[in-house]
């Protein structure tokens, strides 16, 4: 199963252009859908851009198995969030014009902040599908802490972060606690997956891992810098960094 594409195994190529057509649309409706849920107010701006930067990454990944094994696999599924990349610097260079995605994605309704965030998620994202793709627990770990641990950590700071770190008085405990768990209970989750496939294999070694990479993660998303520099860009070159010492 993990050699050929889910549909039509008997021919790649057509059995990858089908996982393509295929993560797109999946991609564009989770986006059509929280650009509606903003445009109509159904969640609170910051909570709709962090179910965003939940879901789409960790939805993405799920499809990863449905393209066949090799570069040609990992080449066109990068392609997904690749286009995203295009349609961000569209937007955040003013070229091109998309509020609800603005409204979806930004803190603060300015077109001009998805140069950072949207676009350093959306460039993680391309970046370990193509180079690391989905048989290393280093793609996994960089993927999940950036979603799932990044985006907990802001739902539950939020609400539960009464009890400030004595470093950063922007982050709480709460946040990077739920920040490290989020990260690990994915990374494990996705492990368990991908292994299903035959892509990785099951280990404590690797749990170990991930709980060490996620652990790292959480505090380098609590220091003041991840604030100045973006947290979507120095929480997976963290991961990415660690992992690399963990894992290899």
């Amino acid at each position: 199963m993990g050699a050929g594409p889910m549909f039509f195994p008997e021919s790649p190529v057509a059995g990858n252009i089908c996982a393509l057509v295929f993560s797109t649309c999946l991609a564009l409706s989770l986006l059509r859908l929280f650009e509606e849920t903003a445009r109509r107010g159904v969640f609170e701006q910051k909570l709709n851009r962090k179910l965003v930067h939940i879901t789409i990454g960790l939805a993405f990944m799920l499809c990863w198995p449905l393209f066949s094994s090799g570069s040609e696999g990992a080449f066109l599924a990068a392609l997904v969030p690749g286009v995203n990349i295009v349609k961000v610097l569209l937007i955040g260079l003013g070229i091109a014009k998309d509020e609800a995605t603005v409204k979806s994605m930004s803190r603060y309704g300015d077109y001009r902040e998805i140069l950072k965030g949207p676009l350093y998620y959306a460039s993680t994202i391309t970046f370990c599908c193509m180079m690391y793709w989905r048989t290393s627990p280093i793609a996994i770990a960089a993927i999940c802490n950036l979603c799932a641990g990044d985006g907990f950590a802001d739902i539950i700071g939020r609400r539960f972060g009464n009890k400030k770190l004595p470093y950063n008085n922007d982050k709480s405990f709460a946040g990077s606690i739920a920040m490290a768990i989020a990260g690990f209970m994915s990374s494990v989750g996705y492990m368990c997956y991908y292994s299903m496939f035959g892509f990785v294999g099951r280990s404590f070694g690797m749990v170990v891992g991930f709980l060490v990479v996620s652990v790292a993660s959480s505090l380098v998303e609590s220091h003041p810098l991840s604030s100045k520099f973006d947290d979507n860009l120095t929480v997976p070159l963290a991961s990415l960094l660690i992992g690399t010492l963990v894992f290899w």
